[in-house]
């Protein structure tokens, strides 16, 4: 099992980054490696991206099922793989610091699973930081960028 937690400050209102983060649509396209989604209804979609494990580079297929809206500060959801053996949880959260401000909390966890569980593990950590990292930033960035225009 590996997981992550990266936190940003964001010269954001939290109420822009709830407008974003509670619709599936705005940020699916913004996971590192994304490919396509599908929603499936308003807590359930499909996910595919590419990602880079080393040597051994995957098209992962994912159902994301979002287990709480808790507007306007958080989002969590599950992971479950479709095409690898593999489940994890993450969130998005946000803490008011003033009304234009706000520090932004991404968090993701993968547990493979399966016979490649222990080299797909190692491989893991660093993979997942990163997309963790650049997930939650390119969130602030696309806010931002919606905020201007």
């Amino acid at each position: 099992m590996q997981s992550e937690l990266y936190k940003v400050k964001a010269n954001l209102p939290i109420h822009s980054i709830w407008r974003f983060v509670s619709v599936m649509d705005n940020w699916a396209p913004l996971v590192p490696g994304y490919i396509e989604h599908v929603i499936v209804n308003e807590r359930e979609s499909i996910w595919k991206f590419k990602t880079d494990l080393g040597m051994i580079k995957k098209k992962i297929e994912l159902k994301v099922e979002i287990t709480n809206w808790i507007e306007p500060t958080k989002v969590t959801f599950n992971l479950t793989g479709i095409n690898e053996k593999m489940t994890g949880k993450g969130y998005f959260e946000a803490d008011e610091i003033t009304e234009s401000s706000t520090c932004m909390t991404g968090f993701l966890e993968i547990i493979p699973e399966g016979k490649m569980a222990k080299m797909i593990n190692n491989k893991l950590k660093k993979n997942l930081s990163d997309m963790t990292k650049e997930l939650t930033e390119a969130i602030i960035e696309k806010i931002g960028e919606k905020i201007i225009s």
